[in-house]
């Protein structure tokens, strides 16, 4: 057995490469955390060994705000859930409260839901994309997604008065319908989108740096993600099939032909491709939504204060993070008893720390963002 001499175990060199496991605390303030969030890593030298979530730093009590509002008054509160994807939020809520109500929403604005939902889950991943590249270092590819984002804002605030947090659905229905000239602008944007995501994956998919960043990178298997309860791309990038709009369908998806798309390895990488490619399949379904709109009304039956009976209802969407769901409970009167909200981001943050470990600080950052998590729906 060799044995060390004095020298070598006073030598400077043994003390440079000499490495132990310590702690760094990434966040609240990192910008690659999207938000306020903190993760506290375990480390070997550059290795995570170890990853914990610390939440609860953005919380601002919106479901029991809820339950001090009136049931219309509550609707334009859970915009400010993802404030990326706030008509996929409103869409949750409205449709649990008619749910519970038994409203038939009028067919016309069920397809109208359809599209206005589709264009919001297209910005919700142009902004994403443009984020998520850039937290990997491709600086360029913010500024593409961002021309294309501000066509679909400009239609909300044309129909919506808002851009951001519009408020879009009334409890029974749709606020407004679509205003002069606002479908002409809708369909040239649908007929140059294409050729828009094709310039895209023309800076990313086939660039070798992007795939030597995400490709094996923040791996969770189909068997791990459903044990974790992910869902959304996090899911179908593992190779799930389950998409709600498919699984349980609502408001009209069951007259829209589209494809799920689905993942191999569940690593970075795929979590890109399916929401690159879900892109696409929003404008077609937006398409096919604006080719066969009916006529008809607005909004349902629904009178100006709501008393819905004493029970409860679940009623969940495809949000652009993932599963969306509402849980609400009635005690016959103006107010809300009980609001929960099943939010995709807060589950998904479940799987992070199985992506994370065994890799590189700076894939934490890669995964993160694939992820696609918006802190004011995790601590609501």
């Amino acid at each position: 057995m060799a044995v060390e001499t004095r020298a070598e175990k006073t030598s400077p060199l043994r003390e440079v490469l000499e490495t132990r496991q310590y702690e760094l605390n990434m966040g609240p303030q990192h910008p690659a955390t999207h938000g306020v969030y903190r993760a506290v890593l375990q480390l070997d030298g550059e290795r995570v060994l170890a990853m914990e979530s610390v939440l609860g730093y953005l919380h601002r009590g919106i479901e029991k705000w809820a339950e001090y509002r009136t049931w219309t008054q509550a609707t334009p509160i859970f915009d400010r859930l993802d404030y990326v994807g706030a008509v996929l939020n409103g869409h949750g809520y409205v449709g649990a409260v008619e749910k519970l109500l038994g409203v038939e929403v009028p067919r016309r604005a069920q397809y109208i839901r359809v599209v206005l939902g589709e264009l919001q889950r297209i910005a919700n991943h142009l902004l994403w994309l443009g984020t998520h590249a850039l937290d990997v270092g491709a600086m360029s590819m913010l500024f593409y997604p961002m021309r294309e984002r501000e066509v679909i804002l400009d239609l909300f605030e044309a129909m919506l008065g808002q851009r951001l947090l519009p408020n879009a659905y009334p409890i029974g229905g749709v606020r407004f319908d679509f205003p002069k000239g606002w479908e002409p602008v809708c369909r040239r944007f649908l007929a140059a989108f294409p050729g828009r995501v094709d310039d895209y994956e023309g800076l990313l998919t086939g660039n070798r740096i992007w795939r030597q960043r995400t490709i094996g990178v923040g791996v969770i298997s189909a068997k791990d993600a459903i044990a974790l309860s992910l869902s959304g791309p996090t899911l179908r990038g593992s190779g799930v099939n389950f998409d709600v709009r498919k699984a349980i369908p609502y408001s009209s998806y069951g007259d829209f032909e589209f494809e799920v798309p689905l993942g191999k390895n569940g690593d970075v990488f795929d979590r890109y491709l399916c929401r690159v490619r879900e892109m696409r399949q929003s404008a077609r379904i937006i398409q096919q939504a604006l080719d066969g709109m009916p006529e008809g009304e607005l909004r349902g039956k629904v009178g100006k204060i709501i008393r819905p009976p004493v029970g409860e209802a679940y009623y969940t969407v495809e949000a652009a993070k993932g599963q969306l769901g509402y849980y609400i409970v009635s005690d016959g009167g103006e107010k809300p008893w009980r609001v929960h909200v099943k939010s995709p981001s807060f589950v998904n943050l479940q799987g992070i720390e199985t992506m994370s470990r065994g890799n590189l600080i700076a894939d934490v950052v890669a995964i993160i963002g694939s992820l696609d998590i918006v802190l004011g729906e995790v601590d609501r």
